[in-house]
């Protein structure tokens, strides 16, 4: 059975939770397991996994879609790989275990949070845990969804990309107002795809300390993602992350 192979690809026979885990991304972007491509992803994975360190945990390769159904998706913060240092990558893009003290809570995620206070007076929280945004409609996606300890970019090209395109495309083609915020020129490739004119495409800068002066301080994409959301009916995200 080809439905058992599906899930065998998608869930990496790493003990999943099938009753839990399964919504409604198997339907739009499940046609992708049968491709060829998918099929040498998923071999060089497998094996990465075998031979080396690999982040995330492979029960959190796909998080972004668990957390966040695909008709429940209203914004869209797309992100490159996960964190590669330890204990940090957990299947959604910029955000960290609830665990993570404060004080490791990345330099980008702080950068988010500072615009996200001068833009919408939200409090910087003393965790990273993104969590709650996913739970909100916001698909924490990166473009590649592994990456190998303690080495950037070592995951790139080999097939994610064509993973996380489809579901980036099958978004497009929804008939229904969806926000995309894409920071940094990686994610900002991308608009290229979206030209649904139901939906809006935010541009800015990466968060990163290298690059968040050069234009994503001051961006207000969280408030002109709620405006928009309003404009059209939609019931907007609250975007402050609690201190636990």
């Amino acid at each position: 059975m080809e439905q058992d192979y599906i899930y065998e690809m998608m869930y990496w026979l790493k003990g999943w939770d099938m009753a839990a885990i399964e919504n409604d991304w198997l339907e739009a972007v499940g046609g992708e397991f049968k491709k060829p491509y998918y099929a040498d992803l998923y071999r060089f994975v497998k094996r990465e996994y075998d031979e080396h360190v690999i982040f995330p945990p492979s029960n959190d390769i796909f998080n972004a879609l668990h957390f966040t159904p695909f008709h429940s998706v209203k914004a869209v913060i797309l992100g490159q790989d996960p964190y590669h240092n330890d204990h940090q990558a957990h299947g959604l893009s910029f955000s960290v275990p609830e665990d993570v003290p404060e004080r490791d809570i990345p330099p980008s995620l702080k950068n988010i949070y500072r615009e996200l206070h001068d833009d919408l007076g939200c409090y910087c929280p003393n965790n990273g845990y993104l969590k709650k945004w996913a739970d909100e409609g916001v698909l924490l996606l990166n473009t590649v969804l592994t990456v190998r300890a303690h080495a950037a970019a070592s995951h790139q090209g080999h097939g994610w990309e064509q993973f996380t395109d489809a579901i980036i495309g099958a978004l497009n083609q929804e008939d229904r107002p969806i926000v995309y915020m894409l920071w940094g020129r990686p994610a900002q490739k991308k608009a290229d795809m979206l030209n649904n004119p139901k939906q809006l495409v935010l541009k800015a800068a990466h968060p990163s300390p290298l690059s968040a002066n050069r234009g994503f301080f001051g961006c207000r994409h969280f408030s002109k993602c709620n405006a928009f959301l309003r404009e059209n009916g939609i019931e907007p995200i609250d975007w402050q992350i609690e201190n636990k």
